[in-house]
């Protein structure tokens, strides 16, 4: 163990809040002590929830990967500000046909992987070719599945070097869809797109992705002192100079730092040791008017799934999986146990995510309240489940993640299944690799999972619960529901007034007829951020944060 970690976890160790005294104002020494380094020296200091799972562009699946790769690799466009894209990897927007299936990308010939090699067409095209090669196992693969081939490609009927993007020369690409995407420059900046380079990867084979000394970069920053997924707890980002960008990059060194409790984080936001750090529940409420409280909100949806695909468990009845909805109130835990500002949430699809194309009205408001609190119903409910199930008794376990935030609502649903309808839940918390891995096994009863917009459009939700869909964890299926996916993605793409529709249809279905998840509430992060701090992004939808121009004032 590095001897610097050594000395961050003696100081969780010793942590001790006195929340009374904290107030609602910082110390005078905490503050001297954001401002005892020259801006030029300052190293901002973040406290992250869990440890990365992975920083495998193909192989990440969750919010922390996807938001700390973003700040070492970069794909042929960026979200800016506005939640808009713009060229990066790319020297320019891509130039699109008119029927939307082809696009040709001109790259900008200064971009450098961070051994001082050029990034080439040639990266985009293995990389892409990886995501869908089955071989890899991506989870992202579906994302690939628009681009000629790629469905085929991810089912083993044709190879991967089929898959419809081609290198023109090395610093032009030429992508080829099977069917139009309204979104696809939206998705040309997510993590799953990035380029790899062959040579490096195939040298580094298993071992690649797995620590500093096993990746090749080339965004703003480098990853450095990072040992391995699923166990660091402490890790930095060091400007990269051999980025075609740098000038814009002010940080020379930013650092993370693995902090799952609340109090832990105020106390080491209070003495000066971190810059950024999450508050939930009480500590956000009483924090809430504080000058460095900011909130920044996402499209995000936490949600329980139920296990459907296991026969023998009692979730493929939907009148237990009605019981269990209406049991849970969504605005005492955003109340209560958050108070972070998050949001109940009614539907699958979050606020401000998507507007109906014709009349700019939010897809929320378009929609229908499917998640209500109603203890008599979840009691009819879970009667009739019983009889049809023939049991007494009901009892399962529910999975979640360690931290602070995500224990606390586990243990809230538990004790209101037990109160509501009697039905004994254990709570199994677990680090977030381990809950992942374990979600994409099946092996849970239900599971407390989140999901965060990929793309500004309500497919980035919809399409998860489609049958066969990697991240339909919970074997959630309904013919009608796929027929609707599936209308969305063909016969209305090119129709925005009944793909919209399509997507209200089948939110209807998964919620409305079959509770097949339940959804909780919409995530709104609450942060204390150190007000020297400027530049910091947020974005609603895929790779949630950008570092890259942040600066010291």
């Amino acid at each position: 163990m590095k001897k610097r970690r050594i000395i961050y976890m003696l100081i969780l160790a010793s942590a001790v809040i006195l929340v009374s005294a904290c107030g609602n104002t910082k110390s005078e020494s905490a503050k001297d002590a954001k401002n005892s380094k020259a801006d030029s020296e300052k190293v901002f200091k973040f406290g992250i929830p869990q440890e990365l799972a992975s920083i495998d562009p193909a192989i990440a699946t969750d919010k922390v990967s996807f938001g700390a790769m973003n700040q070492f690799y970069e794909g042929l466009y960026r979200m800016n500000a506005k939640n808009e894209p713009e060229p990066a990897g790319a020297a320019e927007l891509a130039e699109k046909s008119e029927d939307g299936l082809e696009y040709k990308i001109k790259l900008r010939k200064d971009a450098k992987w961070s051994n001082g090699d050029p990034v080439v067409a040639a990266d985009y095209v293995y990389a892409w070719q990886r995501v869908a090669d089955p071989k890899t196992g991506a989870e992202y693969a579906y994302f690939v599945e628009p681009v000629k081939n790629g469905a085929a490609i991810i089912k083993g009927e044709k190879q991967p070097n089929e898959l419809g993007i081609e290198a023109i020369g090395d610093d032009q690409l030429k992508i080829t869809l099977d069917n139009p995407v309204p979104y696809f420059d939206k998705l040309l900046a997510f993590p799953t797109f990035f380029p790899l380079q062959q040579k490096f990867v195939e040298e580094k084979g298993k071992q690649f992705g797995t620590s500093t000394e096993n990746s090749l970069y080339n965004g703003p920053f480098t990853l450095e002192e990072f040992d391995g997924p699923g166990s660091d707890l402490e890790w930095k980002y060091v400007k990269n100079e051999k980025y075609w960008d740098k000038d814009q990059v002010k940080m020379k060194e930013i650092g993370a730092f693995v902090v799952k409790e609340s109090s832990t984080g105020l106390n080491l936001y209070e003495d000066g040791q971190l810059d950024d750090v999450i508050l939930t529940g009480e500590l956000a409420q009483q924090f809430r008017d504080n000058e460095d409280y900011v909130l920044d909100k996402e499209g995000r949806t936490i949600y329980i799934d139920l296990n459907q695909k296991d026969k023998n468990k009692p979730f493929h009845n939907v009148h237990l999986r009605k019981a269990l909805s209406y049991a849970i109130d969504s605005k005492a835990i955003v109340d209560k146990v958050l108070g972070d500002g998050s949001t109940v949430a009614t539907g699958i699809v979050p606020t401000d995510l998507a507007v109906n194309p014709e009349t700019k009205k939010d897809f929320v408001k378009d929609s229908k309240v499917y998640k209500e609190y109603d203890p008599k119903k979840a009691k009819e409910y879970l009667d009739k489940a019983k009889k049809e199930l023939n049991v007494d008794k009901i009892k399962f376990d529910i999975l979640t993640d360690d931290n602070d935030s995500t224990k606390k609502i586990a243990e809230f649903i538990q004790g209101a299944f037990q109160d509501k309808l009697g039905i004994e839940a254990s709570v199994t918390a677990v680090t977030k690799p381990i809950r992942l891995e374990r979600s994409g096994k099946g092996d849970f009863d239900i599971v407390l999972a989140g999901w965060g917009a990929d793309y500004n459009d309500p497919s980035s939700f919809i399409d998860l619960f489609e049958t066969g869909n990697a991240y339909n964890r919970g074997g959630y299926s309904n013919p009608e529901y796929d027929k609707l996916v599936r209308a969305a993605k063909t016969t209305n793409v090119n129709d925005p007034k009944a793909r919209w529709q399509n997507f209200l249809d089948a939110e209807k279905i998964l919620l409305g007829d079959d509770a097949g998840i339940i959804p909780i509430y919409q995530v709104a992060e609450g942060h204390l951020r150190n007000p020297q701090m400027k530049g910091y992004v947020s974005h609603t939808a895929g790779a949630s944060y950008e570092y890259k121009g942040i600066k010291a004032e």
